[in-house]
C-alpha cells in the first residue's frame, strides 16, 4: 500500500519553492549548502529527514515540551539552544515553522 504522505525530501523541496530558493543552484558543499537563508544566515535546513529551524530559545523549549520537536545537537554535550528538529508532517506546518524561523533570523540581523 502506498503512503500518501510526502517524503521529507518532497516536503523540503516544497518549502524551498515557497521561499523561492533553488536547491540545485551552485553554492558550495557541506553544512549549509542546501539550507534556506535570509541575509546570508541559515534559518532552516533538512537534517536526517527532519526540518531544522532556528527559533528563539523559549520557542524551542515550548516545541520540545509539546513533543513537536527535538533539541538539535552537533555532538555529545553540544546542544544548539536556538535550533529544533521537527519530524515530517505537512507542507503547511513546515511552511509555518520556516516562516517563523525566517522572521526570527531576519530580526536578529537588524
Amino acid at each position: 500500500m502506498n503512503d500518501p504522505r510526502p517524503s521529507p525530501g518532497e516536503l523540503y523541496r516544497a518549502l524551498a519553492l515557497h521561499h523561492c530558493v533553488d536547491l540545485h543552484a551552485p553554492g558550495g558543499r557541506g553544512f549549509g549548502s542546501g539550507a534556506l537563508k535570509v541575509d546570508g544566515k541559515i534559518f532552516a535546513s533538512l537534517s536526517r529527514g527532519r526540518l531544522l529551524v532556528k527559533l528563539p530559545v523559549e520557542r524551542v523549549k515550548a516545541l520540545v515540551e509539546a513533543k513537536l520537536g527535538d533539541p538539535f545537537s552537533t555532538g555529545p554535550g553540544r546542544v544548539k539552544k536556538e535550533w529544533v528538529a521537527v519530524a515530517p508532517s505537512t507542507v503547511e506546518e513546515w511552511v509555518r515553522l520556516s516562516e517563523e524561523a525566517r522572521r526570527y533570523v531576519r530580526s536578529k540581523a537588524e
